[in-house]
């Protein structure tokens, strides 16, 4: 770190951060579709260094569009490089508007690069002796600009991994001193950059010649005094190419070299950090839906207001204020329509009554169940050390595959590998090898009790008040499609099945003298399916009240339906839910277990039934392709920018999404019309929880029994369908009875 007693001015090397970061991060897009992944990353960095140093002065350079001075020199600068790709550069006012919420100055000059800027700021700065420079940049050009005055802060393998570079880390690096690396590259050149160099001066070379001779100047001095000889161990043949290329190689300096008395309008009070208003700030990283940053601001100089008023727990008009605004926001992005505008405002105040009430924690019976799946654990975990034949780490993925495809040499047909070529031991291939030996179903259980330990019982409980409540926070636009997602604690993915998630949700539980009403929509993604596609065959089924699982298994297996068991209507059902989800048949014979030709034979047979569930889905497709966006039944967007991607992993996910849009983006609109009319009906009931296509209320007994039809009927008929919507409801003690 910097001397205490200097101030630190920081500079940000801007387009050289946000190409690394362009690069670093995946795809990714704020609600409305915009990507964003570049700003994302120059966000985190400046996040980070801010935290890290706490400036006293800032500022950003950037390139501007069109020729240098170095283009007019040498017509092939950087000519090699591919051109930077158009969704790149379109995040750079995003960029600079991020720079001026934090009133951070931007310098820019046609004809010269930002490298140049930064090496005039640096110039104006030398005399201030009391103050220190750290460069921010991902590009090692920076490095000639190190001195005991200025130091490098860039990036590494990742946006996360940061190194800085003082006047011995450049030495360490590159066996030559900081101003000696023009001279290096004037001999050596750069490829990056098309500077030629002098062709046959390779890197060893180049460090042996600058170390010996200093500057490339000094070098081509003592070559023509010693036009005959060999000089400093130089060779004839490298004397000869040497002399023959001199011109290029003082050229090669001249373009490697930062200009350092670039015109720019430069004062240094302008560069004072912290002359901005918090408010600004928070507002571009809502709008661009960068919660993570915004987590992170109360970390910053400049933020301590921010950081005072989340010790205290927000006031009820704060959040609401706070809902309304996330609800505006998304309006102004385009994610809702008038219809669910409406909804999503009037939404607001249900859910702060939701956090308010909180639901019910036994926390004692947590206790006692973390207990007892410790001792599962423990169990679980010496019987895969029997079948080892040793102790071993099991979450280390390096021992396990050691252990599973070496010791025990298990078939690996089928397994995927990691990037660095080992066999990949991640539940999902190891899932692929269920059955071949028992070790494998055993490990897949321990990450299981793993989970459930380390997710739910142990933090849980630490989240309950005095009273025994959990008060999540929802956010109600949590989610692309519309669901309601919920933190501290996430309460969304508590586990539904099985002995054990079962026993977890046993752990919530009424009030003293009340019950929980738990209501549940019945398959509505599929009947929402069966409407939107408008599939005769489905439709039917639906207003016959059959089970459309084995209504859909007499179909493809060409049975009579009581002649449909257990496996059928499973592989039926797996199949049901995974078209809505634009499954495919590889990942459909996973869950139905089943070979990759049988998937495919079912799916044709599924679509030979149910032909118009297909022409939609290759519909609904299309016109996600030409708008940009997929949409629910009452218009809430999702914008899928990937469908145009030319990587067809990613236009597949895309494509898939789409699929998945109307259905599950249209039933998370009913579950919120419920909530609204429900709440406008029943003054007498609590809604405590909305878990997807549940909801739970809670109050006396007497008067559940009296309101549940009543809710049950509001439910169903919230909306009209060319299909009725069920609403399965329970009157139980705690979640698990349901």
């Amino acid at each position: 770190m910097l001397k205490s007693n200097k101030k630190l001015f920081i500079i940000i090397d801007a387009n050289a951060v946000f190409h690394r970061a362009y690069h670093a991060l995946p795809r990714f897009t704020t609600k409305a579709g915009e990507l964003v992944n570049a700003v994302y990353g120059f966000g985190a960095i400046l996040l980070k260094a801010l935290k890290e140093f706490k400036p006293d002065y800032m500022v950003a350079a950037f390139d501007v569009e069109g020729p240098t001075f170095r283009d007019v020199k040498y017509k092939e600068y950087k000519a090699t490089r591919a051109k930077t790709p158009d969704e790149l550069y379109n995040q750079i006012p995003r960029i600079k508007e991020l720079l001026t919420s934090f009133n951070i100055p931007i310098y820019e000059k046609q004809g010269f690069e930002a490298d140049d800027i930064l090496g005039t700021v640096v110039e104006k700065l030398k005399d201030k002796k009391d103050i220190d420079i750290i460069i921010i940049s991902g590009d090692l050009d920076m490095l000639q600009l190190v001195s005991p005055q200025v130091k490098v802060y860039t990036m590494s393998k990742t946006i996360k991994d940061t190194i800085i570079y003082d006047e011995a880390g450049v030495k360490k690096r590159f066996e030559v001193s900081a101003k000696q690396l023009i001279d290096y590259k004037g001999l050596r050149g750069d490829a990056s950059d098309n500077i030629p160099g002098v062709l046959g001066v390779g890197e060893k070379t180049a460090i042996q010649l600058v170390k010996e001779f200093g500057t490339v100047e000094n070098l081509y001095e003592k070559l023509e005094k010693n036009k005959l000889g060999s000089i400093g161990g130089i060779s004839e043949n490298m004397h000869k190419k040497l002399l023959g290329n001199k011109e290029q190689a003082i050229l090669s300096k001249e373009l490697a070299t930062i200009k350092r008395d670039v015109s720019i309008n430069f004062e240094l009070q302008n560069a004072q950090w912290g002359g901005f208003n918090p408010e600004s700030v928070q507002k571009v990283l809502k709008q661009l839906n960068f919660n993570a940053l915004l987590q992170r601001l109360d970390e910053i100089q400049g933020f301590e207001k921010l950081k005072k008023e989340k010790l205290s727990a927000p006031s009820v008009l704060q959040r609401k204020q706070e809902l309304l605004d996330e609800v505006e926001q998304a309006y102004s992005d385009g994610i809702l329509s008038e219809e669910i505008y409406k909804l999503e405002k009037e939404l607001v105040d249900i859910v702060i009554k939701m956090e308010e009430k909180g639901i019910g924690i036994d926390k004692k019976a947590l206790a006692k169940l973390e207990i007892e799946l410790d001792n599962k654990l423990k169990i679980t975990e010496q019987e895969i050390y029997k079948l080892a034949g040793q102790e071993f780490n099991i979450n280390s993925p390096v021992q396990l595959s050691e252990i599973l495809f070496g010791k025990l040499a298990i078939g690996t047909k089928g397994v995927k590998k990691t990037k660095g070529g080992k066999i990949s031991t991640a539940a999902g291939e190891l899932e692929n090898l269920s059955g071949e030996h028992k070790i494998i179903d055993l490990i897949l259980q321990q990450r299981e009790l793993q989970k459930l330990l380390s997710t739910y019982l142990k933090p849980l409980g630490s989240f309950a008040d005095k009273n025994q409540k959990l008060h999540t926070t929802f956010k109600p636009l949590g989610t692309a499609t519309g669901r309601m997602s919920s933190k501290n604690p996430n309460l969304q993915n508590v586990p539904i099945r099985g002995e054990w998630g079962n026993k977890v949700r046993e752990a919530f539980c009424a009030q003293e003298g009340k019950k929980f009403l738990i209501c549940d929509y019945s398959q509505i993604e599929l009947r929402i399916t069966a409407h939107l596609s408008g599939d005769e065959n489905m439709i039917n089924a639906f207003h016959k009240g059959e089970d459309i699982h084995v209504n859909t298994a007499a179909y493809i297996f060409g049975v009579e339906k009581e002649k449909v068991d257990a496996t059928m209507r499973y592989r039926a059902k797996a199949l049901n839910f995974g078209i809505i989800y634009g499954i495919g048949s590889k990942a459909f014979a996973k869950s139905a277990e089943i070979s990759i030709e049988e998937a495919r034979e079912f799916m044709q047979r599924y679509f030979d039934v149910f032909e118009r569930v297909g022409l939609y889905m290759e519909e609904t497709k299309t016109k996600a392709h030409v708008n940009g966006y997929a949409e629910t039944l009452f218009g809430r967007k999702r914008f899928l920018p990937d469908l145009g991607s030319p990587n067809p992993m990613l236009r597949g996910i895309a494509e898939r999404a789409a699929i998945n849009m109307p259905a599950q983006g249209t039933a998370a609109d009913i579950v919120k019309m419920a909530m609204v009319e429900t709440d406008k009906s029943f003054k007498n009931l609590d809604l405590l929880l909305q878990i997807h296509d549940e909801l739970i209320w809670e109050a006396d007994e007497e008067i559940l029994k009296e309101s549940a039809p009543n809710v049950k009927k509001i439910l169903e008929n919230v909306v009209k369908l060319n299909v009725p919507l069920l609403v399965d409801y329970a009157v139980v003690s705690n979640w698990g009875e349901k």
